[in-house]
C-alpha cells in the first residue's frame, strides 16, 4: 500500500525536489577600470574575472568594465567606498585624494627602473603596509594592475635635463604630487581630460604631456609631438579595491581566490604590456622600429642625467614626506634599495 504524504501533492513533492537539485544561481559583480580594452590592464583585469569564474565553479560571475564605463576613476572610488560598486582598479594618483599614503609611489623619479619597481610592488611586505591604510577610507587592498612607466612628449624641443621642461605647456594628471612635480620644473600645468590630449597637442593649447611611451603611440600622440624623453620619471600603479561589505561576505576561501586573481591580473598586465613594446597592434612593429620610421626622437637618458633629474625633485620628496609619513617613506625608500 502507497503512503501518502498528507497536505502534499505529487507536482508539489516534485517542485520542491528540483528546487532542491537546481543550482544555485551564478552571482554576478562589477569590476570598473579606465584602461583601454587591448592595453594590458584590461587584459589582466579580464584575467582576473576568468580565474575567479573558474576556480568558483561559475559561482561568482565577474563583469569587466573598461574605459571608464563606469564613471572617472575618481567616481569609480567613491562607488566603491558606497557599496554601489563591487570592485575597481584606481591609479594611486588619484586614490592618494582619498588614502594620502598611496601618494609614496608617485613620487618622483623613486623608481630607478622597472625591475626595482615590481620587485618593490610585489614584495609582501610592501603590500600589507600600504594596503593597512585602506580600510579606515572605506577600501580593502587586495593587489596590483597598471598603465606603465611615465615619459615625457613635446612639439617644442629635446629635453635631456630639468631646465628643458622650463616654460612648457604640459597636460598634467589630475593628482597633487604630479602636479607639484611639473611645477618644481617650471612647466605650467594644463588639465585638461585625456581624451583631449590630441587636439591640444596639434593646436598648440599645450607643448607636452607626460604619459607611457606606448600610450602616446597608440594614441597617436607621437603624430603631433616628435620629442620624445623616456624619463621613467614615476609608475602609473592601480590599487586594486574592493567594497568591505561585499569582501566581508565572502568567504576566507573566495577571498583566497580573488587574491590569487590578482596576482593573475599583474602577471598577465606585464607580460601584454612587454609584447606590445615589442609587437603594436595592427602594424607589428616594435616600438623602437615606429619611432624610426615615424620619424620620432626618442632620447634615453644616461645615469647621470637621470641623477639631475632626481635630485631636481628633493622638494616634492621633502613636501610629501609629512603627508605620507616619514617611517612609511623610509621603509618604501628602503625597499627600493634593496631591489635596486
Amino acid at each position: 500500500m502507497r503512503r501518502r504524504i498528507p497536505g502534499l501533492s505529487r507536482f508539489t513533492l516534485l517542485l520542491a525536489l528540483v528546487a532542491v537539485a537546481a543550482p544555485a544561481a551564478a552571482e554576478s559583480i562589477k569590476f570598473g577600470h579606465v584602461a583601454p580594452p587591448f592595453h594590458g590592464g584590461a587584459k589582466g583585469i579580464d584575467a582576473f574575472a576568468e580565474y575567479v569564474k573558474d576556480k568558483t565553479g561559475g559561482r561568482i560571475e565577474i563583469a569587466t568594465f573598461p574605459m571608464g564605463q563606469l564613471g572617472s576613476e575618481r567616481s569609480m572610488a567613491s562607488q566603491v567606498q558606497s557599496g554601489s560598486l563591487q570592485i575597481a582598479a584606481i591609479t594611486t594618483a588619484v586614490m592618494q585624494n582619498f588614502v594620502p599614503q598611496t601618494a609614496v609611489l608617485d613620487m618622483p623619479f623613486i623608481f630607478p627602473n622597472r625591475k626595482a619597481a615590481y620587485a618593490t610592488l610585489d614584495d609582501p611586505e610592501v603590500q600589507e603596509r600600504l594596503f593597512s591604510y585602506l580600510p579606515k577610507k572605506g577600501f580593502i587592498g587586495i593587489g596590483w594592475s597598471e598603465n606603465e612607466i611615465r615619459d615625457f612628449t613635446n612639439t617644442k624641443r629635446p629635453v635631456r635635463a630639468p631646465e628643458d621642461i622650463k616654460g612648457l605647456k604640459v597636460r598634467v594628471m589630475n593628482s597633487p604630487a604630479y602636479l607639484d612635480t611639473f611645477e618644481q620644473l617650471g612647466a605650467s600645468s594644463v588639465g585638461i581630460p585625456f581624451p583631449e590630449v590630441y587636439n591640444a597637442l596639434e593646436t598648440g593649447v599645450i607643448d607636452a604631456q607626460e604619459n607611457p611611451l606606448l600610450t602616446s603611440v597608440l594614441m597617436k600622440f607621437t603624430e603631433v609631438a616628435k620629442h620624445v624623453t623616456k624619463t621613467q620619471h614615476a609608475l602609473t600603479e592601480c590599487i586594486i579595491i574592493v567594497n568591505p561589505d561585499y569582501w566581508n561576505s565572502l568567504s576566507p576561501a573566495d577571498q583566497q581566490i580573488f587574491r590569487d586573481a590578482a596576482v593573475v591580473a599583474i602577471q598577465t598586465n606585464r607580460e601584454v604590456n612587454a609584447q606590445l613594446h615589442q609587437e603594436l597592434p595592427k602594424s607589428g612593429q616594435s616600438i623602437a622600429d615606429y619611432c624610426k620610421e615615424k620619424g620620432i626622437d626618442v632620447i634615453e637618458l644616461t645615469p647621470a642625467e637621470r641623477e639631475k633629474f632626481r635630485l631636481a625633485m628633493v622638494p616634492v620628496w621633502n613636501k610629501y614626506r609629512p603627508l605620507i609619513g616619514e617611517d612609511l617613506f623610509d621603509f618604501m625608500l628602503a625597499k627600493i634599495e634593496k631591489y635596486k
